[in-house]
């Protein structure tokens, strides 16, 4: 990611140790070394022309799912707000389910007391995810339980405590008996946070026309789609940042999106100043806008990048941008066609695309396509009433 070529050295080391294991045991060792050395001068060279091509877009794999008690406690976890400090608040608050899994205001809500200063992504299709959160702090690889953990215990979003976590939870019979199930084991925190991403790892687009369309059913895009995804591949050129199965090149640009005004909001503001704080941002008192991937690399080109998110998904996901700027699908376009707003760093690839109006239109209609059917979990089934119940146990004549 740092500079826009991570994917391409991470295949060029695969292929190197590859042709290692293959030759190792047929060749000298002078030989093997030397090509490799000579392959090594060869992909550097590639790598610089090809640096920019982009991945082939692909329908989601089929991928091994846990099991079903494990899905099922996760999923309880996953609506039940006694995982946060004050049992004000769960994961499914800022993720809802009817809202495709992410938040329906330009920016989430935060710690009770508090408001974040930033669009809350979607969770669906999460476990392809390269990198998490819009800053690209935490790489992805399917480490989803080290996701849930720092959701959790983020001062800023529910600020839970992992031993106040299991103690609250071993006093629930039915999550005593769902962990003893799913897991073997009793509640502990680092059963908490697997039985989350364990769920997360459900969450994958069903029946997504797209999907469909690649693995060989033309029907499954309207002509006017089909001219969308020329676009999006040609003219509009979107598949640069937004490429491969998951419609993201794991990349931070600057795309020049403006500054929201409610970022000055006190709630917002302190939010912002307070975490960019304990994430070592230079400067933080001072910062006018989110700094986004900076604070990460503490490197002044990144000043206001931001991930690519995937678009899977993206016609449920409304409103967009990290800040929840854009309203809709159809102002992202236009957005996009105007190339951007001024930003100090925007990419360069950022210009005026000349889009027609039928253009703009036949690109939302293939950005619609990207999303699958609902999967069917409804936030009313988890309301307080209905879910495990604390009860107080009964010790006399169990052996203390």
């Amino acid at each position: 990611m740092r500079d826009g070529k991570s994917r391409n050295r991470k295949r060029r080391v695969a292929f190197l140790e590859t042709v290692a294991v293959n030759h190792i045991k047929t060749t000298s060792l002078i030989t093997m070394l030397l090509k490799l050395i000579v392959f090594g001068l060869l992909t550097q060279v590639s790598g610089l022309v090809a640096a920019d091509s982009p991945e082939p877009l692909a329908p989601l794999p089929d991928v091994a799912m846990p099991g079903t008690a494990k899905v099922k406690l996760g999923q309880y976890l996953f609506f039940d707000k006694r995982l946060s400090g004050d049992a004000d608040r769960a994961c499914a608050d800022c993720h809802i389910p009817e809202q495709g899994w992410a938040f329906p205001e330009q920016m989430s809500i935060g710690y009770p007391g508090t408001l974040h200063y930033r669009n809350a992504k979607t969770v669906m299709n999460v476990r392809f995810a390269e990198y998490f959160y819009w800053d690209a702090r935490l790489d992805g690889g399917n480490d989803l339980s080290t996701q849930a953990r720092d959701s959790m215990t983020d001062a800023h979003f529910m600020s839970a405590d992992g031993r106040i976590m299991a103690q609250r939870l071993k006093q629930i019979p039915e999550y005593v008996a769902l962990f003893k199930e799913a897991y073997n084991g009793e509640p502990y925190f680092g059963l908490i946070i697997k039985a989350l991403g364990d769920f997360e790892k459900t969450l994958i687009s069903k029946n997504v026309p797209f999907d469909n369309f690649l693995e060989g059913d033309a029907s499954a895009l309207s002509s006017e789609a089909k001219e969308g995804l020329a676009l999006f591949q040609g003219k509009a050129g979107c598949i640069h940042c937004h490429d491969g199965m998951m419609l993201s090149d794991g990349e931070v640009h600057a795309t020049g999106v403006p500054v929201n005004p409610d970022l000055f909001l006190t709630e917002r503001y302190t939010t912002l100043r307070s975490q960019q704080m304990f994430l070592g941002t230079p400067n933080y008192w001072n910062l006018r806008q989110d700094p986004g991937f900076f604070a990460v690399e503490k490197n002044t080109r990144y000043f206001g990048t931001f991930l690519t998110p995937s678009l899977r998904e993206v016609s449920k996901t409304a409103p967009y941008m990290h800040n929840g700027i854009l309203p809709t699908l159809a102002s992202v376009v236009d957005f996009y066609d105007r190339g951007g707003e001024q930003a100090k760093n925007k990419d360069p690839r950022i210009k005026p695309l000349g889009l027609t109006a039928a253009e703009k239109a036949a690109l939302v209609e293939f950005l619609k396509s990207l999303s699958g059917d609902d999967l069917g979990i409804k936030t009313a089934s988890f309301a307080e009433e209905k879910m495990p119940k604390y009860q107080l146990k009964k010790w006399v004549g169990e052996g203390n």
